[in-house]
């Protein structure tokens, strides 16, 4: 079975981060669903995927879209978060040539987690905290931005349900110490793995014999989410004899849905996750349903 999670919802056919996608989410009864995490200037964690408002996606009360100046979401309180409109991409934009199956949905607002764990309560979860080490103004500290999302996924009772990612593995570190039942998962990418001494804290890729997989085990953390472009063969067997859980991201082409289903990954986080199920089906593949993240793994 190949477990199946929403990218931002679904952003690939709604808004990315709202309700409204994560609603439909919910409604495709996948395994789960995968969000960012940034936290306002008053503790909410909220679903966002950059450090300001997105200036492809945000409007001002006005209907204008934000400029490259916009707010960092640290500087916002929930209550000026919610001003902002975020269910429409900026026509014209690079964002809306890539998704052009997006269906706007005017008046959506940034959803704090509380709302999307209470909207999705069949769901699994994969919550990624977004840091940026090379511009650590752009959010609260790790240790901060970790405590506030377990703050929230205890109160829900879902830290069960739930799998923290984060390419800074910092943020993972702090959970470890903070949260140790809480699963882990490191994200990868060209340019994380190409600046170790800045992305994977306090682990070594040099000690790991410059191997990503050994690395990801030596941090203790149950899963490895590399981009999918970068995964083979022989990262795909040495994750699997070290005893990693893996999970593509960000697969949305049907030819590299298929390379994934051949490879055997875990996983699939994808923008059109209907498009994953219906080639899953094609190929008599059985999607994971929810109790992913909790269950065992062999």
């Amino acid at each position: 079975m190949i477990a199946v999670f929403g990218h931002r919802g679904a952003r690939g056919l709604l808004p990315e981060n709202t309700l409204a996608g994560f609603a439909l989410a919910e409604h495709m009864r996948l395994t789960g669903v995968e969000l960012d995490i940034a936290v306002t200037a008053d503790g909410i964690p909220v679903a966002h995927h950059d450090p300001r408002l997105n200036p492809e996606i945000a409007r001002g009360n006005s209907g204008a879209y934000v400029g490259g100046d916009a707010p960092f979401i640290s500087a916002l309180t929930f209550q000026q978060l919610n001003l902002y409109d975020v269910g429409r991409l900026r026509a014209g934009s690079d964002y809306a040539a890539r998704f052009p199956e997006q269906i706007p949905r005017d008046g959506a607002r940034i959803p704090a987690l509380g709302e999307l764990l209470a909207a999705c309560p069949a769901s699994d979860f994969l919550v990624e905290v977004k840091t940026y080490p090379d511009h650590p103004e752009a959010t609260l500290a790790p240790k901060r931005l970790v405590e506030e999302v377990v703050r929230v996924l205890q109160g829900a009772n879902r830290i069960g349900a739930t799998m923290l990612c984060a390419f800074d593995w910092q943020v993972l570190e702090a959970a470890a110490l903070l949260a140790p039942a809480l699963r882990r998962c490191c994200l990868t990418a060209p340019e994380t793995v190409k600046r170790p001494e800045l992305w994977f804290g306090k682990t070594s890729l040099e000690a790991s014999g410059g191997s990503v997989p050994r690395a990801v085990a030596s941090t203790g953390a149950m899963a490895w989410a590399p981009f999918h472009e970068t995964l083979g063969a022989a990262g795909m067997d040495e994750a699997r004899r070290l005893g990693l859980t893996v999970l593509a991201w960000t697969v949305n082409e049907a030819e590299d849905i298929h390379r994934m289903i051949d490879l055997a990954v875990d996983g699939i986080i994808s923008d059109r996750p209907d498009r994953v199920k219906t080639i899953l089906a094609g190929r008599g593949a059985k999607m994971a349903p929810p109790g992913f993240v909790a269950g065992p793994r062999g």
